[in-house]
């Protein structure tokens, strides 16, 4: 038996889980928001000192909290660009998220390549304003001096785990934080350092690209620091989804995920070709819309909160009278209609009631998502599970309908830092090949997340009659939508 510790530096603050290295289970834990980031003290989205990040993890590791663990692992937020010079000093402060300032230089990526298809041939994704791939082009074109001394290329895992080590002359990456890069293709396993060159101007040194088991290094203490991820695929890995499993979380927006043998390219850049943490691919699918459709339902009738609409909702029957939202109230990116508006149909006397508008608002939400999840099986995804996650993942009107809409188990884990969690998990992996315990190709089995567990049952011919009423009016709406 032993001890590791999983590192979460997320947007706005590090979280830290000390786990049983056999079991999984969380023995301490340890939380720290960011200092303030800006020259006035106040927060900057777009640009943040990395100290931060450390002066954070110091903060949150603190009280004796990393006393006795043997090895770390390190996930962050994704995107986050940090570029160093020749020295290794930060030449700039790292451009984080889905930095706005970048979305022309994107549409000019995507241009120069040749289009959205010539890029999901090379890396399996399309750049979008949060990529570093875009980044660069935006420092090449609006901080040129900046983008000069750019010598060597890290993102927020990469740097943090250099800085846990030392700062050694070997600088390591993993493959999930690679492929979201915009210049690492999951398919090839490589980087496309002409990729890099188109969008900074000239070459830039990348790190090594080390397995899912591999070490990046120890400290002079002796301390074992595994590969490190990005935040999507460590929270993959703390939740232990596997091949037939699926993540759907709602957030403002949604997203679907799902584990699969191989690289996904996609000529109409639905799907973003991400590889996992453990050696498989993410293929992962976006919408604009998921529980900002709940939100203006609940604005639009009057209510507090979204426990309040999903109360009304189950007031009504599945299929809402006929009532059919389809949720593309931001656009839509899946499927691809940017310039769109949302679409109420089926109004009739008797389906003019405040229920049936709150109970079309959770399906048109979900079927918005079974969207998405069938642009996966159509691919030859299999989904069989359906982790939902995110705080709307609990209203009892999702956990109604979720199931037979999706055509599969729903599985509701209970909140937990599973981001954190699933980077320790890879830092016992690490520690256990090092010392021969474990299999380089097989991850430490962990007790899995305490779950809800919703089977569709006899609602399912129900639900299914209910998504093809969706479908029916979302191909009058926009015919041809899917079919590119």
């Amino acid at each position: 038996m032993g001890i590791v510790a999983g590192l979460d530096s997320a947007p706005d603050f590090t979280r830290i889980v000390v786990c049983d290295t056999d079991t999984g289970a969380v023995l301490r834990q340890g939380y720290a928001h960011h200092p303030a980031q800006g020259p006035d003290g106040g927060p900057r989205s777009s640009d943040v000192d990395p100290q931060a990040w450390l002066l954070s993890l110091g903060e949150a590791a603190g009280g004796g909290l990393l006393e006795s663990v043997q090895a770390i692992g390190v996930s962050a937020q994704q995107n986050a660009l940090v570029p160093l010079d020749s020295q290794g000093n930060t030449v700039r402060p790292a451009m984080v998220g889905g930095d706005k300032r970048a979305q022309v230089a994107a549409a000019d990526l995507v241009d120069a390549l040749g289009g959205r298809e010539a890029w999901a041939q090379a890396v399996g994704c399309v750049p979008g304003a949060a990529q570093p791939v875009t980044k660069l082009r935006w420092l090449a074109r609006n901080e040129p001096e900046n983008a000069a001394r750019t010598a060597v290329l890290l993102q927020a895992h990469d740097w943090l785990v250099w800085q846990l080590l030392g700062r050694p002359v070997r600088r390591t990456t993993d493959r999930g934080g690679a492929s979201g890069t915009g210049y690492w293709a999951a398919a090839t396993g490589g980087y496309r350092p002409d990729l890099v060159e188109l969008a900074l101007g000239h070459q830039a040194m990348l790190p090594e690209v080390i397995g899912p088991s591999d070490a990046a290094g120890t400290t002079p203490e002796g301390l074992l620091i595994s590969a490190g991820t990005g935040e999507t695929m460590a929270a993959a890995f703390g939740l232990g989804i596997g091949l037939g499993d699926a993540v759907v979380s709602l957030g403002a927006s949604g997203s679907v995920m799902a584990v699969h043998p191989e690289a996904l390219v996609d000529q109409h850049g639905m799907i973003t070709s991400l590889a996992d943490a453990t050696g498989m691919h993410l293929p992962v699918v976006t919408t604009l819309n998921a529980v900002r459709a709940l939100r203006g339902t609940a604005e639009l009738l009057g209510l507090p909160d979204l426990e309040s609409l999903s109360e009304l909702a189950m007031k009504s029957t599945p299929g809402a009278h006929g009532l059919v939202l389809l949720p593309y109230l931001e656009g839509e990116r899946t499927p691809n209609l940017p310039h769109t508006a949302g679409t109420l149909a089926g109004l009739r006397r008797e389906s003019m009631k405040p229920e049936h508008l709150a109970r079309a608002a959770f399906e048109g939400m979900l079927c918005g998502l079974a969207d998405a999840l069938d642009v996966l099986r159509g691919r030859g995804v299999d989904v069989r599970r359906v982790f939902l996650l995110g705080p709307a993942a609990e209203l009892p009107a999702v956990q109604a309908a979720a199931p037979a809409l999706f055509g599969a188990q729903v599985v509701v884990p209970q909140p937990a830092d599973y981001a954190a969690i699933g980077a320790a998990r890879q830092a016992a992996w690490a520690l256990g090949v090092s010392q021969g315990t474990l299999d380089p190709r097989n991850p430490p089995v962990w007790q899995g997340p305490v779950a809800q567990v919703l089977d569709p049952g006899e609602e399912l011919a129900v639900g299914q009659a209910v998504r093809q009423q969706y479908v029916s009016v979302r191909e009058q709406t926009h015919p041809g939508a899917f079919r590119g």
